[in-house]
């Protein structure tokens, strides 16, 4: 796995979590949900486990990535559990390097720290959690680097990162444009591509990515990840109504009305006008709804199409128990991989 020298090709299941807070339900019982979400993955197989930052949004309750980590951390025992991820351009690296490297020292051998240069929020929330902006998205390439320097406990930056320095958590490059290809390849890092909500770009920059790629002493050859959302069910019908919780949740945010998730809608895809359902279709043309037979046949074509390394599933869905088992149909359907 990332983090040491990869021979192995086999395709890996991940799964990121958004942590989702529902209209009638609590930020402790979503935290809740996500340890218990967790320990069902780890029970199943699935190499790791991600929760990304975002902030000041009601419906998603990560925003204490590393915090988040901790609690879903102490509910599992084996699986990795990472970052998908931590904006970087909010924070100083040097406090990124304590708090991972304080998970690292937790969770000895499972800690992964996913980047990116979005700031998770819009730019009044970015002024409030940087309280200024003199630290923006076109330093990202340095501060990776710094993050780096501090978690190597390099001397030259005449200060320590502790916990941190040592530690050496296995970084990763996260993206939905070319730059984050780009960078990860210079880097030697291995690269996720977030395709579950911005899919235009994700086959160039996997193509720049490999062709690029730089060795490192993290990284021996090319490791790529890309997200790909699964609603599944024992019916095609189930699988599509579970699925409507999360096209509510993208159409309320393209459309500048974010909020807590809403439970799922019959026919709530078909209700949209033709605009509107062509922009879903669009977003969310990395996905696959239905049994485990339609999920199977989803995740070999994106597989075929992309020869990633490893998929990350990603499934918000408004029922923890709908999505539990979701989770393990999506593991089954991973078999014919």
């Amino acid at each position: 796995m990332p983090g040491n020298r990869i021979s192995a090709r086999m395709t890996k299941l991940s799964f990121l979590d958004l942590v989702p807070v529902t209209d009638t339900g609590t930020i402790s019982q979503s935290l809740a949900n996500a340890a218990d979400l967790a320990k069902h993955a780890e029970a199943l197989g699935y190499e790791r486990y991600w929760v990304a930052e975002h902030h000041g949004m009601a419906g998603i309750a990560s925003a204490a990535t590393s915090v988040v980590l901790a609690h879903i951390g102490q509910a599992t025992s084996s699986i990795r559990i990472g970052a998908g991820g931590i904006m970087l351009p909010n924070h100083a690296p040097m406090v990124i390097a304590e708090q991972f490297g304080t998970l690292e020292a937790l969770f000895p051998g499972r800690v992964d720290l996913g980047l990116g240069r979005a700031p998770g929020s819009d730019g009044v929330v970015a002024r409030a959690l940087r309280r200024n902006l003199a630290s923006d998205e076109r330093q990202f390439p340095q501060d990776v680097v710094e993050l780096q320097a501090f978690l190597a406990g390099d001397e030259r930056l005449g200060i320590r990162a502790v916990p941190g320095e040592g530690t050496k958590v296995p970084l990763w490059i996260l993206g939905s444009s070319l730059f984050g290809a780009q960078l990860a390849a210079m880097l030697g890092l291995p690269y996720a591509f977030a395709s579950h909500f911005a899919p235009d770009a994700l086959d160039e920059a996997l193509d720049i990515y490999r062709r690029q790629f730089k060795p490192s002493e993290q990284l021996a050859e090319p490791y790529a990840a890309a997200a790909f959302n699964v609603f599944a069910a024992d019916t095609c019908e189930e699988a599509e109504l579970l699925a409507s919780s999360q096209q509510q949740a993208f159409v309320a945010l393209r459309t500048g009305n974010p909020g807590k998730m809403k439970p799922p809608l019959e026919g709530y895809k078909d209700s949209l006008p033709p605009n509107a359902r062509a922009i879903l279709d669009h977003v969310l043309q990395c996905s696959a709804v239905g049994t485990v037979d339609d999920v199977a046949s989803g995740l070999r074509a994106f597989k075929a199409r992309t020869g990633v390394d490893e998929i990350i599933v990603a499934s918000s869905m408004y029922d923890h128990a709908a999505r539990k088992h979701s989770v393990a149909l999506a593991m089954e359907a991973a078999k014919s991989l």
